[in-house]
């Protein structure tokens, strides 16, 4: 069957074999819509499974099930794919499961034969549900796709995959501007917002760290020091010792922090937060 599905620049990616594929920032970027478009078209080239997962889903009506249903009837592509309940299936085989986090650590552990993994809203994944999740998509050649707004840099999700991205990563930082079919309505809002808060703007529209919030001066420095090449991969100098900082957690995770003293400079080698 014919079909034309439209992917914008931004998203071309998508289609690059990656282990994790990561789409984050702000408000407008229609990133869940074109991971979704693009995963639909994946499952009409070729037979594949999805584990469609967000941290908490207490019913499918929590889930991306919905957004992928409205897709493929506006695109016409009912003859191929068939919407269940609780699943999407198509004719060739592809299949679209749905599943929760939090409280579904043992049936995630049965999906480990999942071609893709997309993690919606995944600022609000735990390190524990990462921990179970990554090793649990284990097959040859699989992936980990995650979209996000960027909510704090002290997040688990921000730190795994934007603060600590390495070569096994496709990491993509989208705004309203990426997305061509933006409306014109919700321009005159982000600008009525940039004039009345700008802070707000940022963290809105652009996908900045809220400062609005406790931290906003330690996160207002993070973000400068991005944007200023401060924040990279610094090698680790065997001729120095190496030092750890604990937060031992009380009623919260345990963060441990890894640092050198080289010269002038402190350089932060390592974090690790667990419970």
């Amino acid at each position: 069957m014919a079909v034309k599905i439209q992917i914008p620049e931004a998203f071309e990616f998508l289609f690059k074999p990656k282990r994790y594929k990561v789409l984050y920032g702000g408000r407008g970027g229609a990133k869940s819509h074109n991971i979704a478009r693009a995963l639909l078209v994946m499952g009409m080239q070729r037979p594949i499974r999805v584990v469609c997962a967000r941290e908490i889903q207490k019913s499918i009506k929590d889930s991306v099930h919905a957004l992928l249903k409205d897709i493929i009837n506006s695109h016409g592509l009912n003859d191929f794919y068939q919407v269940l309940e609780d699943s999407i299936r198509g004719i060739n085989g592809t299949e679209f499961k749905f599943r929760g986090l939090r409280h579904n650590t043992t049936d995630m552990k049965s999906l480990e034969g999942a071609d893709y993994a997309w993690v919606e809203e995944a600022e609000n994944v735990s390190n524990n549900s990462w921990e179970i999740l990554i090793p649990t998509i284990r097959k040859e050649g699989s992936e980990i796709w995650v979209s996000f707004n960027t909510k704090n840099i002290t997040d688990p999700t921000y730190q795994l995959f934007v603060a600590r991205q390495d070569e096994d990563m496709a990491v993509k930082k989208v705004s309203w501007r990426d997305n061509p079919f933006f409306p014109n309505v919700l321009i005159k809002e982000l600008e009525k917002l940039k004039e009345n808060d700008y802070e707000a703007y940022l963290h809105v529209w652009e996908g900045e760290p809220d400062t609005r919030r406790s931290g906003a001066v330690y996160a207002r420095k993070i973000a400068k020091a991005r944007e200023e090449g401060r924040i990279c991969r610094v090698p680790y100098d065997p001729s120095y010792e190496v030092f750890t900082a604990w937060d031992l957690g009380w009623g919260d995770s345990t963060s441990i922090w890894w640092l050198q003293f080289v010269g002038r400079e402190l350089r932060w080698l390592e974090y690790y937060e667990n419970s």
